[in-house]
């Protein structure tokens, strides 16, 4: 059996769709049919009086049904009523206004029915009432005087109109007038007042009443209120006022809530079933009352309660019968609380539980009609036949009527008729037109052939088959041509012939075929399903934020079915993009240029194609620096401060950090604004410290992550009392130009510091511990003063003082300044030197006394310089140099002296004014160190077994030269050192011949010289003797065979010969063979290699240094094979690499005093570079 289920109350979304199919499953047209009203006015119909009357009423049926009317329950003769036509085909009537006719003449209640041979439906009551908008009553109206602090009520009792009016109040400029908590609008249009205010004072309080069916504003006289205040009321009761003719003129008092509106402690209130609930409570009182609304022994519906005009006003939509209960509103104030009580009674007007629905019968077949309505009070149910109550209607043996239900059974062809089922109460009435229609039809399918359903993948598929057929058929679905039937939980069969597949994929795409079958009969129908890929924005615009007048874009890339055409529309806050020529629609973005503040908000991307529809949003804050503050007021106005409040600017959506706080001195300095404080951003006021004669004035700029904002607008100004000064210069200091002056400064007080008019100072001074009395002189816009005649560099006590035209400041403090200095008088004696080595000496000196220093003691200076070198008994430029110790040392270190020299020195003490007498200059040697290099090592006349060394001797001997040493050793083949000799020669040699050498051979030489402390730096070379002549000759002849053709062509063939060899053996160890690659490996090592050390694994050292290797490839010596070090000159570093050592900041050295001295030469084999083209020649043979 197929599944077949009705709509599913879990799927709402289908219910529009499927009730569009019931609709098209009526009997077809061309078939007989019973009338059915299809349209018709509502039946509580309010017309325009000035315009013509339209009475609809539209029906459908074969034959096409004729109409007719009644009015007030009698039938209304339309031909009679030359105002009155029907439009052809149809029965809605044109009542004729605009030509003469009066709507109030056509009151009444209007029933049409619509009628065929086989029946006769008829339309609701319709009661047509023309809309009313009368005028307001002419009345006086009194003026309201009232006391600040009572109630009152403006009464708009606006005429009765059809229908009821909208009420708003306005003044003569057709303002709304504002309302709040305290002043508003009750549901009968009345204005109420909790208290009035004397800003409540007006005299064009004017009602208003608007009635949209007329699109007409009535108004009603201004009335006017005018509030006295307790002030203005006592200066003016006794005079014109008598003591009743007001509430009397007690002050104004607190007073606890009273209610407006309701009255009484309790009230009922009667609602319809499906209406809008609307409760209110208005209370007088002074503080204004709180309104609060509770429902006793319930909860307030969710979802469905609103509070409106400042929850004065309880409103429930859609109310029920569960509604009904006790509401209470409570008003309250500081000093009390007033309730009431409201008793709500839902009724219900009568509403359907099952309407009547028509019967599609085939001779013989049983059938039912069912009516079943609710209401409260519960509704009575009757039945007519052909619009005459069933009572009194023709007899038909098949039915049966039994109370909400009529049955038939055995149905015949003259059973055809419509029924009307009326549920009434007192609140209403239904009427509901059915018809039974007995037809003998075989199936037919409504549903267009071959019709094409697309259907987005994931999504439910509803395939139509609108079929009819009498008695009913059974539908079947088949997939394809020659598919089995449709079975099975993936599909569910709806009783008007739709096939539901609730989760379409892919494989769903085909042909399904219909079959409609009944016992005249049997139709198919085939449709075709096609399964979309859904669309998607895979990437969505994202959340951005933005400074104004910056660029910004979001993204919406999407992907889609590619048969369907997307289109993309973007929105701003769920509307349209402005018009603007700044936003940018690509294809896949949105860009907004030149951003500005109205630009925020949420911006939304939606995809349409003709099946599915997505979106995406992403909200854009557009950040900005604050607005500056605005409304800068001064209060609490003191001597020495004040407070400034203000309100802060728009922050632009960026959180105010702080607010910086400027002044501006109008009196001293105008148009310079100078910094104050600043506070945090969540503070508004700020208490201000003041100085005395200032014309203040006050901005603020506010301050968050993307800047400051602009200043303010400068506050009033405030011009503080004058005042006599708070402080005194600052930085008074006394120090002499000149050695029988005193020169006095000071920083001058800036213009606020002040504190009034005629500022000017006071200048104190004596000599410390000499003079009693202070010598004194005021002055005025300077900051130095100059005391001639003073003894050189004694102490001074010094103090300024400011005054102004009101007093002095307070004592000042006292500096000790000194009157000028001279140039000391003594030189420092017993100056004695300890030499420690040969470069570094130390010198003492006793301290001169201080009274001759005549100034401040800096410290000493020790001149020092070479007279000779001992070694070479030469004169040269004298170049002095000075080392300066500072503060009271007496004693230095004098450093980068050259060995075995004689030098002089002197010591001077120094103050600020220049350099005293030197001392006798003191003469001191230092002893002998190691020589330098000597200064070049040729090697010349080599022969086969001798070698010429010649070399100059050290440019720094640094002392006696006691000898030279020579060291030599042979270099093989494979780079490596042969044993080491040395040879000791007198210092007063130059040149030597060295005999009994290996002919052919590279040898290294190390060259130094000694004195009598040591050796000093050595010198490298190396040379080689020449070749035996016979082996010259034999390598001749070798060079000659290999330029022989013949030659050249053996080595070819032999070239070739190990070429094919090597391809044999490639072939052989691709075919599995081994080859002893690693034997030969071992064999034949590259000597370039360096094996690893076999006691420790490690790989075997190369040496960096060039002292042990022979000279490498291109390295050559000069063509006089001399090889010389640059001369040094007569710095403190003047030998070896150089002196390593330090300077305290007293000039004295810290270090220690050594020159580098080259490696020794290694012993036995060492690496080596490649040897020289003549040993390679020589070892090839």
């Amino acid at each position: 059996m197929m599944k077949k289920k009705s709509i599913p109350a879990s799927k709402p979304f289908l219910i529009l769709f499927l009730c569009q199919i019931i609709s098209a499953l009526d009997v077809p047209l061309d078939l007989s049919q019973p009338p059915t009203i299809t349209h018709q006015s509502p039946k509580d119909y309010i017309v325009d009086p000035r315009e013509n009357i339209v009475i609809q009423c539209e029906a459908k049926g074969k034959p096409p049904p004729s109409f007719s009317w009644t009015r007030n329950g009698t039938h209304f003769d339309i031909d009679k009523d030359a105002q009155v036509t029907m439009k052809p085909n149809s029965g809605t009537l044109v009542v004729n206004i605009m030509n003469g006719g009066k709507a109030e003449a056509y009151e009444g209640v209007y029933q049409c029915t619509a009628r065929n041979e086989r029946g006769a439906a008829i339309s609701n009551n319709i009661v047509i009432r023309p809309s009313r908008s009368p005028l307001w009553t002419k009345e006086k109206l009194e003026p309201h005087q009232v006391r600040e602090g009572d109630s009152l009520v403006l009464h708009c009792r606006p005429p009765v109109g059809l229908p009821p009016p909208i009420i708003f109040w306005m003044d003569n400029a057709f303002q709304r007038l504002p309302q709040s908590e305290r002043v508003s609008q009750g549901l009968n249009g009345d204005l109420y007042f909790s208290n009035v205010q004397p800003e409540d004072t007006r005299e064009d309080y004017i009602c208003y009443a608007r009635f949209n069916h007329t699109q007409t504003i009535q108004q009603k006289q201004p009335i006017s209120v005018k509030v006295f205040s307790m002030d203005s009321l006592n200066d003016t009761i006794a005079a014109n006022l008598s003591d009743t003719d007001i509430y009397g003129a007690k002050p104004v008092t607190e007073r606890q809530p009273v209610l407006l509106t309701p009255t009484g402690s309790t009230s009922t209130k009667v609602e319809l079933r499906g209406n809008v609930l609307l409760l209110e409570c208005i209370a007088a009182g002074l503080p204004t009352p709180v309104i609060r609304w509770i429902k006793e022994g319930g909860e307030l519906p969710a979802n469905r309660t609103f509070f409106e005009n400042f929850k004065k006003t309880l409103k429930i939509i859609d109310v029920s019968e569960a509604d009904s209960g006790n509401y209470k509103c409570i008003a309250r104030n500081t000093l009390g609380s007033v309730h009431h009580v409201i008793s709500v009674t839902v009724k219900a007007a009568p509403y359907w539980i099952t309407a009547p629905r028509n019967l599609v019968l085939s001779p013989g077949e049983d059938g039912t009609l069912i009516c079943r309505a609710n209401g409260n009070p519960k509704p009575s149910i009757s039945w007519l036949a052909n619009g005459v109550p069933i009572a009194i209607a023709p007899e038909d043996p098949s039915r049966k009527v039994d109370g909400d239900t009529i049955i038939f059974s055995h149905v015949q062809e003259r059973s055809s008729a419509v029924y009307q089922c009326n549920a009434s109460n007192e609140y209403g009435y239904l009427l509901a037109n059915a018809f039974v229609n007995v037809l003998a039809e075989p199936p037919r399918i409504l549903t267009p052939a071959n019709k094409l359903y697309q259907v987005i993948a994931d999504s439910p598929a509803l395939l139509d088959c609108a079929y009819f057929g009498s008695p009913k058929p059974e539908i079947e679905w088949f997939k394809g041509v020659k598919g089995s039937i449709l079975r099975g939980n993936e599909y569910v069969f709806h009783d008007n012939g739709t096939l539901e597949i609730p989760v379409a994929q892919k494989d769903s795409t085909g042909t399904y075929t219909c079959v409609a079958r009944n016992e005249l009969g049997k139709i198919q129908n085939e449709v075709r399903l096609e399964i979309k890929d859904p669309t998607m924005i895979i990437k969505q615009p994202e959340y951005k934020v933005v400074q104004r007048y910056g660029q910004v874009s979001f993204e919406c890339i999407i992907k889609h079915d590619s048969t369907l055409l997307p289109t993309v529309i973007w929105l701003k806050d769920n509307d349209e993009l402005p018009d603007d020529e700044r936003f940018l629609v690509g294809k896949d973005n949105l860009t907004i240029m030149n951003v500005t503040d109205k630009d925020d908000g949420t911006y939304t991307c939606i995809v349409n194609t003709t099946l599915d529809s997505v979106s995406a949003s992403a909200v854009l804050t557009v950040v900005a620096r604050p607005n500056p503050p605005f409304d800068l007021e001064l209060t609490g106005q003191l001597e020495r401060s004040i407070e400034l409040s203000w309100i802060p600017g728009d922050e632009n959506n960026s959180p105010i950090t702080h607010f910086v706080i400027e002044y501006e001195d109008g009196l001293h300095e105008p148009g310079v604004w100078h910094y104050q404080t600043e506070v945090p951003g969540t503070q508004t006021t700020v208490q201000l410290k003041l100085s005395p004669y200032v014309n203040y004035s006050f901005r603020v700029v506010a301050v968050n992550k993307i800047g400051r904002s602009q200043p303010s607008e400068p506050s009033e100004q405030y011009l503080t009392k004058s005042a006599s000064p708070d402080e005194n210069p600052a930085n008074v200091q006394g120090i002499g130009s000149e050695p029988d002056n005193l020169v006095i400064t000071w920083e001058s007080l800036k213009g606020f510091q002040s504190n009034g008019p005629g500022l000017q100072y006071k200048v104190s001074w004596r000599q410390k511990d000499v003079d009693d009395e202070w010598t004194s002189v005021i002055v005025a816009n300077v900051s130095k003063y100059i005391v001639s005649g003073t003894p050189t560099f004694v102490p001074y006590e010094i103090k300024v003082q400011a005054l102004n035209d009101l007093g002095y400041a307070p004592e000042p403090s006292e500096v000790i300044g000194h009157s000028g200095e001279d140039l000391p008088m003594v030189a420092p004696g017993n100056v004695q030197v300890h030499v420690i080595n040969s470069t570094l000496a130390k010198v003492h000196w006793d301290p001169v006394p201080l009274k001759t220093v005549r100034g401040h003691l800096q410290g000493y200076k020790v001149y020092y310089w070479k007279v000779q070198s001992l070694s070479r008994r030469s004169r040269r430029h004298v170049e002095k140099n000075i080392l300066t110790f500072r503060g009271n040392k007496t004693f230095g270190m004098l450093p980068g002296l050259e060995p075995y020299s004689s030098y002089k020195l002197n010591v001077r003490v120094v103050n600020g004014k220049g350099e005293g007498p030197a001392s006798p200059d003191k003469l001191f040697k230092t002893p002998e160190g190691v020589p330098s290099s000597p200064s070049y090592l040729k090697i010349t006349n080599p022969t086969l077994d001798s070698l010429t060394l010649e070399w100059g001797s050290p440019t720094h001997p640094n002392g006696v030269l006691t000898s030279y040493i020579l060291k030599f050793q042979p270099i093989n083949n494979t780079h490596e050192l042969g044993p080491l000799v040395e040879i000791r020669i007198p210092a007063n040699e130059s040149s030597l011949i060295l005999k009994n050498l290996n002919y052919s051979t590279r040898y290294k030489f190390y060259f130094n010289a000694q004195t009598s402390v040591g050796s000093g730096s050595q010198i490298t070379e190396e040379a080689v003797t020449i070749m035996d002549e016979g082996k010259m000759a034999m390598a001749s002849r070798q060079v000659d065979i290999a330029t022989q053709g013949w030659f050249i062509g053996l080595m070819c063939a032999v070239a070739l010969l190990i070429l094919i060899l090597l391809i044999v053996c490639f072939i052989r160890r691709n075919k599995g063979g081994k080859y002893p690659v690693k034997e030969k490996e071992d064999a034949h090592a590259d000597p370039e290699i360096q094996p690893m050390k076999e006691d420790d694994g490690t790989f075997g050292e190369y040496s960096d240094a060039e002292d042990h290797k022979p000279l490498k490839k291109g390295s050559r010596t000069p063509s006089d094979r001399t090889v010389k070090k640059e001369d040094s000159d007569d710095s403190l570093v003047d030998y070896g690499e150089g002196v390593n050592g330090q300077f305290n900041e007293d000039g004295s050295f810290i270090g220690q005093y050594s020159g580098k001295k080259e490696k020794e030469p290694a012993e036995g084999n060492e690496s080596s570079e490649a040897p020289s083209p003549v040993n390679a020649m020589n070892s090839f043979v």
